[in-house]
């Protein structure tokens, strides 16, 4: 507990700073609540009124059909099944098990409604906010700097993408858990002991399974212990303003030690995940190290930049495709240096060294050093870093001895500003067409994002306009397999079958991804099967094969060929492992003619019962059944 010197030293800094006298560190005299009731209410307010329109936003391809609308484990809503595979996953590079859940969760009682995994993503961000608010409020003691922190957080446009957008459920619960873990340090901090530290443990490990970007959360509370809690003791001659039970530097970081020890394990999980999926293939295919670096310190930069004048914000900021200017480089340096400088100078203020040392150390995770993905930045990633740098800028701004009327009109006006930019923002997320046509008109070379605006003129019908949007892809971006892929298949959808033999042999140049390549591989063979050319044909599918077992359609056209061939035990081998891999009644019906020519009838009828489990009508299956089951058979 802190001693009665250091309580009265806090209580008369309150005192000459115009705040009330408080009797503890989250004490506040009956104004004082009202206030903080107030602000919190305004602040809810403020953020459902800025994202209300999102609430009639729809899902988009990129990410909501594979988590949301097109993942049967969601649309099942709760299960057995799905919980345990919500832990044993890494699907989409990714060891998430709470965000599965979550999912889950929203689909067990709403269905999969857009409407409602927009409105939780609303709420969750709106009490995220109000979490923060009083988190700072009870740390500091400043009810208007806190509040003018959340306001920001709440209104901050880069934000939007991490609340628009339905799949990104796991950035704002992950916030939620951290937030809470935060809570529960500010408790711990006061008197510590192992029961209160299992309040930082438990909302923590849920944040860790919801998002690994909290593994920097450990390092992060090293900053709190230095302020606002000041656990390490104050310079000579300085009074005490934080509330935390003093300690050494040591021990601070001794227990921290199972927090380390939890971050530690998500990371490896992560790269683990990673390493198994066709994010880091990308990325380890096209992105050398060098360049990961300059991007890295380029995109420290470039997210102060967007925070500060928010234009063109986009889903996806392509990729380079070559190394920095050496002067963008030199900028983005000096940049880095110089306020590091600056705020060292001004270390005195505790909050600058902690805003500035947050921004640099929760984004270093996410600023691409171990790439994933096409993407150089994401908007969404500003989630939790940008928090220290509101800090930063505020509590500096307040000490100003500038007139508090002309401090409250520009903060108004900031909020203002940023309210405005994030409204227009949230109209780009109503579908996919505004979302990617938007991204592809502020940036430039974005084949991420026209293969994708492709994909949704296909889903309405327009082949034609997703073909434009394919051939500029592979202009734009030369290097990205999937807009080889689109490219060729509607190509040859059109009767254009050796320009499409071109560009898929392209994809398959042009990426490290098993799937990709299993699909540009089938690709030419469904063509070279056209062709009337076999072997070739066969030689494409054997290659798809080889390149991803668990896909069932090389191995299907394979098996036809095969049988075309004559090549029955071939083709039976085939067919049996497509229906292990994924059952059809047609797969299933299929193998048991080639049974039944083999002269394998128990075989055959096994396969016909089962073909007519899963689709009781197909009268084929009915009929050769029947055929082989009466008497006049045998």
């Amino acid at each position: 507990m802190p001693s009665d010197a250091s309580h009265a030293a806090a209580t008369a800094a309150a005192e000459t700073s115009h705040l009330p006298a408080v009797t503890g560190p989250a004490g506040l005299d009956q104004s004082d609540r009202r206030t903080t009731l107030f602000i919190a209410l305004g602040l809810a307010v403020l953020t459902f009124a800025l994202y209300l329109r999102t609430l009639h936003n729809g899902f988009i391809s990129y990410d909501d059909y594979d988590y949301i609308s097109g993942n049967p484990l969601v649309q099942q809503g709760l299960t057995w099944h799905g919980i345990v595979h919500a832990f044993t996953t890494i699907d989409q590079g990714n060891w998430f098990p709470l965000e599965w859940i979550s999912l889950m969760g929203t689909s067990q009682f709403f269905g999969i409604r857009p409407f409602a995994y927009h409105l939780t993503n609303l709420f969750l961000h709106a009490v995220d906010a109000v979490l923060l608010f009083l988190l700072l409020q009870a740390a500091t003691r400043r009810i208007w700097r806190a509040a003018m922190v959340a306001a920001l957080f709440a209104v901050f446009p880069l934000n939007v993408e991490a609340v628009a957008w339905a799949t990104e459920r796991k950035s704002v619960l992950s916030v939620f858990f951290m937030l809470l873990a935060l809570a529960g340090y500010g408790w711990y901090s006061r008197q510590p002991g192992a029961a209160r530290f299992m309040l930082i443990v438990l909302p923590f490990a849920l944040g860790l399974m919801t998002k690994a970007w909290l593994v920097t959360f450990p390092f992060a509370l090293l900053l709190l212990d230095y302020w606002p809690l000041q656990r390490f003791g104050p310079p000579t001659g300085e009074p005490k303003e934080g509330f935390g039970e003093e300690a050494s530097f040591l021990q601070l970081v001794l227990e921290k030690i199972p927090l380390f020890l939890m971050a530690f394990a998500t990371l490896f999980a992560g790269v683990y995940a990673a390493s198994h999926s066709e994010a880091l293939s990308i990325s380890t295919a096209h992105a050398p190290f060098s360049l990961r670096l300059e991007n890295a310190l380029w995109s420290y930069l470039g997210y102060v930049l967007k925070g500060a004048w928010p234009m063109k914000l986009a889903l996806i900021y392509p990729y380079p495709q070559h190394m920095f200017p050496v002067w963008q480089i030199a900028i983005a340096t000096g940049f880095l240096l110089g306020v590091t400088a600056v705020v060292w100078c001004f270390r005195e203020k505790r909050y600058f060294l902690v805003g500035w040392l947050w921004y640099l150390g929760v984004l270093f995770p996410l600023v691409g050093l171990v790439q994933t993905g096409t993407q150089s930045m994401a908007d969404r990633w500003a989630y939790i870093s940008f928090m220290g740098l509101f800090v930063a800028v505020v509590w500096g701004i307040a000490d100003l001895d500038a007139p508090r009327v002309a401090l409250t009109l520009a903060a108004g006006g900031i909020l203002a500003a940023y309210a405005c930019v994030s409204f227009v923002q949230t109209g780009y997320w109503r579908d996919g067409i505004a979302l990617y046509t938007h991204a592809i008109n502020v940036t430039n070379g974005n084949g991420t994002m026209r293969v994708n605006l492709g994909v949704e003129y296909e889903r309405i019908g327009r082949p034609d306009l997703a073909i434009e949007q394919y051939a500029q892809a592979v202009v734009d971006t030369p290097g990205l397999g999937v807009a080889h892929f689109n490219f060729a298949r509607l190509l040859n959808d059109q009767d254009h079958p050796l320009e499409a033999i071109a560009e898929y042999k392209l994809a398959i140049s042009n990426t490290g991804v098993p799937r990709e390549i299993a699909n540009a591989e089938t690709g030419l063979g469904a063509i070279y099967a056209n062709m009337n050319l076999p072997d070739q044909a066969v030689q494409e599918f054997t290659a798809a094969i080889a390149a991803n077992p668990g896909d069932v359609y090389p191995l299907l056209n394979r098996g036809l060929i095969e049988i075309h061939r004559g090549d029955l035990e071939s083709a039976r081998q085939d067919f049996t492992r497509s229906v292990e891999i994924m059952p059809t009644p047609a797969t299933w019906y299929t193998l048991g003619v080639i049974l039944e020519d083999q002269k394998n009838i128990p075989a055959a009828v096994q396969a016909y019962q089962s073909a007519l489990q899963m689709k009781p009508d197909l009268a084929e299956a009915r009929s050769r059944l029947q055929a082989l089951q009466s008497p006049t058979s045998h």
